[in-house]
């Protein structure tokens, strides 16, 4: 065995939580207290332990947290340890629990995953055929009451909401009628395969025997009901997170599950890991001096590994531009007089309307920046249509992709057929690919269309069946079909510039290049289209490929760090939210900051306004509440008039005419 750690290189605590490996273990992990190299080398260690890989099994939330995780305990360990044992996400372990029992709930082993696009596009067709495209009714809005209630444990049907009720109900029909599920099903259904029936729970019961689950406070009810199903006597779980770090409410998060962790696992051993290897003392006594005025929470106080470091800055701001202008500038200043990296930057915000005058002062300063929330990959057309036709290349009876690229590229086959065929269809018990096959439902429509329909079903039982009978390779089979099919030149038509025609190509190109990646491996095409219908799931950014400072909001910026943070709009309303003042969700809101604190390694500035433009009116600001909770021994209160009208220190002007200087003698 590849060995990569040993006991002598962790602090007493994460020495402690390494070792205990049976019953119930909770890690109480601090901000930046080495959270992901306990676990890995708690997991190394059941391995040393002589606990076979094939038992172990680590669930995290997103697939980058996944493939870290699985990156690093095969760094120390032997490769095939590394590959018998399961790291994946809560929604890519639903689908192996499903995968091996859906079928007790009257699905078929074959389904296939709807993303969010899909269901986006079902809710569409619902709309319009109950009505409510005459009530402005976004498909979204509906969407998210169905999941949020999935995810409480209710039935959809019963939505308050009679109307919306009644759209999920045929949405939940409709998916069934067309074997297939959305990401919410996965979690729903695999909670209640292993609930009712005994004989599947007690395979995987078996099969993991030893379960670590990472970001514990971001779980919520379905999760842990899922987590208690699937983990039986002795309890050899393991849960990892911080309380103090829950920061997903909004999203269904139950910061209970960490708080009352004992009441679904009886006497679990509790080990705080609070040696903080990120910030300095400044910083975290800041941030310590904030949490602590949450109530209910599990006491633990971060201790900074690292002596001294600057104060922790607090700006008075004249406005939103003025605000801006400062943090631009002093990024400009920083790079040049110490020599950062633009990357070393970040600006943390509250809501996304902030950061519009972040980006212009940036773009005036040329400063180079990331913003994160891009559209993801997923999300892109060609991605989706080129998934779409894979999905037909493996059961051309699944609705959703049939309908989406039926007449993508245009091939004489308009709407208005696609609904006469789904209605046929629904009426016939049977699905729109069977529809289009049934001469009955052929005849019923004009001859060029009928001749449109017979061509598109010949172009895709032709590919399925190279891969079917004559076992070609997916990915060549998927190639030639997107090229038969015209579609790269009919994506390219609608194309304004070469940029966007050469990110469609590449877009293309990618999925196929993936495809090809994943059967080289000796996956099946099924298990590729799991994988991308998973990867689109609120997938993480991935900053190192992108460069420039970081503008970010605070709830995507947690898990990462930065020496130099700027945390702007500390206004009452915008944080705390004005939606959490009402709802009595301050306690969030203030978990929320202390992410943002605890951001940054060397040094922090946070500032607020004295007015802000919203809506286009100027708004008068109240500095947020939460400042004055802030424990005073390290904070700098300083305002932006002062500071501009500070004279410059030795240490700047020598920067200034040193740089001045390398310049001239540059030219």
């Amino acid at each position: 065995m590849a060995n990569d750690f040993s006991f002598r290189s962790l602090n007493p605590a994460q020495r402690q939580a390494v070792a205990v490996l049976d019953g119930p273990v909770m890690i109480l992990a601090g901000a930046g207290t080495g959270k992901t190299r306990t676990v890995t080398c708690r997991i190394a260690h059941m391995l040393e332990k002589k606990i076979p890989a094939p038992e172990i099994l680590a669930v995290t939330f997103t697939n980058k947290a996944a493939s870290e995780m699985r990156d690093r305990i095969a760094g120390m360990v032997t490769k095939k340890a590394a590959a018998d044992m399961t790291v994946c996400t809560f929604h890519s372990l639903c689908v192996r629990l499903l995968r091996g029992g859906i079928d007790k709930l009257g699905y078929k082993k074959n389904f296939s995953i709807c993303s969010h696009s899909d269901q986006v596009g079902l809710m569409k067709q619902l709309l319009v055929r109950k009505g409510g495209s005459d009530e402005k009714v976004k498909p979204d809005t509906v969407l998210g009451a169905i999941s949020k209630a999935k995810n409480m444990g209710l039935d959809p049907a019963a939505i308050e909401d009679d109307y919306f009720a009644h759209l999920a109900v045929a949405y939940q029909n409709e998916l069934r009628a067309q074997n297939t599920v959305d990401f919410d099903d996965l979690l729903v259904f695999a909670e209640k395969v292993l609930r009712e029936h005994a004989d599947v729970r007690d395979v995987f019961r078996e099969r993991y025997q030893r379960v670590t689950v990472d970001e514990f406070q971001d779980t919520n009810s379905l999760q842990m009901r899922l987590l208690q199903q699937l983990v039986g006597k002795p309890y050899h779980v393991c849960v990892v997170g911080d309380d103090d770090q829950s920061i997903y409410g909004w999203r269904g998060a139950e910061v209970a599950n960490i708080l009352e962790f004992e009441r679904f696992f009886p006497h679990p051993k509790v080990i705080r890991l609070e040696e903080n290897y990120r910030s300095t003392h400044a910083v975290l006594h800041t941030a310590n001096s904030l949490i602590r005025h949450n109530r209910g929470r599990h006491e633990k106080v971060l201790r900074s590994t690292r002596l001294g470091g600057d104060l922790v800055r607090i700006v008075a701001m004249p406005g939103d531009d003025e605000e801006a202008e400062f943090i631009a500038e002093e990024i400009l200043a920083g790079k040049s007089a110490v020599g950062r990296q633009w990357e070393d930057f970040a600006v943390l915000f509250r809501t996304n309307g902030q950061s519009r005058k972040l980006e212009l002062a940036m773009r005036e300063r040329k400063i180079p920046y990331r913003m994160v929330g891009a559209q993801s990959f997923y999300d892109r057309r060609e991605v989706r249509d080129v998934l779409a036709y894979a999905q037909l290349l493996v059961s051309p009876e699944a609705d959703v992709p049939l309908l989406r690229i039926l007449n993508a590229p245009n091939r004489g086959i308009g709407q208005s057929t696609a609904v006469l065929a789904t209605e046929w269809s629904r009426e016939h018990h049977e699905s729109v690919w069977q529809a289009l096959c049934d001469p009955n439902f052929t005849h019923s429509i004009g001859s060029k269309t009928r001749h449109s329909v017979e061509a598109f079903i010949a172009l895709i039982a032709g590919a399925k069946n190279r891969i079917d009978l004559k076992r070609d390779n997916p990915a060549d089979v998927l190639h030639a079909l997107i090229h038969e099919a015209a579609y790269l030149p009919w994506i390219e038509r609608g194309c304004k510039t070469d940029s966007e025609r050469q990110q469609r190509a590449e877009g293309i190109q990618s999925v196929i290049d993936s495809l090809r990646a994943h059967t080289m491996k000796g996956k099946k095409l099924q298990a590729f289209l799991d994988d991308s219908a998973l990867a689109s799931d609120r997938e993480d950014e991935d900053l190192e490929s992108k460069q420039g400072a970081t503008l970010i909001t605070l709830h995507a910026s947690k898990g990462l760090e930065f020496p130099i943070v700027f945390l702007v709009g500390l206004e009452e309303g915008y944080l705390p939210h004005s939606r959490s003042i009402a709802d009595g969700t301050k306690d969030e809101e203030r978990r929320l900051l202390y992410v943002g604190i605890t951001r940054a390694q060397d040094n922090l500035t946070l500032t607020y306004c004295a007015k802000r433009i919203k809506w286009g009116q100027e708004t008068g600001c109240q500095p947020s509440s939460f400042i004055a909770e802030l424990d005073d021994t390290y904070l700098d209160h300083t305002s932006y008039d002062d500071i501009l009208g500070a004279e410059p220190s030795a240490d700047e002007l020598s920067h200034f005419f040193g740089n001045l200087k390398g310049m001239l003698d540059d030219t």
